[in-house]
């Protein structure tokens, strides 16, 4: 006559601290993969919303503003801003017209052209330009400034000015470089990194059953 078999047990009792990790690591995974899934989102719509405009003006070069710390494959530059006045009104638009090359002493300048009379430029209509960190309190460095808006442009300058800006994108012959990234570059990274943080989310959960399910030792 032949015994039963033993009947083994599965168990879960995970220990209060097992459940904070991993509600924790969850939530936080999960945040994350939001906010990379959100910066997606935005940098599709922007791209979505680019508006090709095609302007008719002159320079107005007296007011010209150097955007700092803008690198073009690897050298550090600036991005020369210059408000472009339009023909037969008295409006007038900021045109980033492109990246120049810094000197190699921070006090020099860098020397580019700008054409003279009127002109004609193809090129991006933007809602503002990039913002660049700038630690509160930075000063102006005569035309070097990390960050320019609408506003402050019009402040100091006292030009009436668009209320957008202008990424130009046609030749002059003025040695400026416009190699522009895409206004959606960088999009497929960041839904990379939202799927990595989802899976850590799903890893924290998965880790938390499979370390907190034990198996009983069968009764005599």
């Amino acid at each position: 006559m032949t015994s039963d078999p033993v009947r083994r047990r599965f168990a879960f009792r995970p220990p209060w601290w097992g459940l904070l990790l991993a509600v924790s690591g969850c939530a936080a995974g999960v945040a994350l993969g939001n906010w990379q899934t959100g910066r997606a989102a935005e940098k599709r719509a922007a791209a979505a919303s680019v508006q090709q405009v095609v302007l008719k003006g002159e320079f107005v070069p007296r007011y010209t503003v150097l955007l700092d710390n803008k690198l073009h494959r690897g050298r550090p530059g600036y991005h020369v801003v210059q408000p472009l006045r339009i023909a037969s009104t008295n409006k007038h638009v900021l045109v980033n017209r492109g990246w120049v090359a810094s000197k190699e002493r921070r006090e020099l300048l860098p020397v580019f052209e700008s054409p003279s009379g009127v002109v004609t430029l193809e090129g991006v209509r933007q809602a503002r330009f990039a913002r660049a960190y700038e630690p509160p309190g930075t000063p102006a460095a005569g035309p070097v400034m990390q960050n320019v808006t609408v506003e402050k442009f019009a402040a100091f300058s006292g030009l009436a000015l668009e209320p957008w800006v202008f990424e130009q994108h046609s030749a002059l012959g003025d040695g400026l470089v416009r190699e522009w990234p895409r206004a959606d570059a960088g999009h497929e990274k960041n839904e990379m990194y939202a799927l990595q943080w989802y899976s850590l989310a799903a890893l924290s959960l998965v880790l938390f059953f499979a370390l907190n399910f034990r198996r009983e030792n069968p009764q005599p």
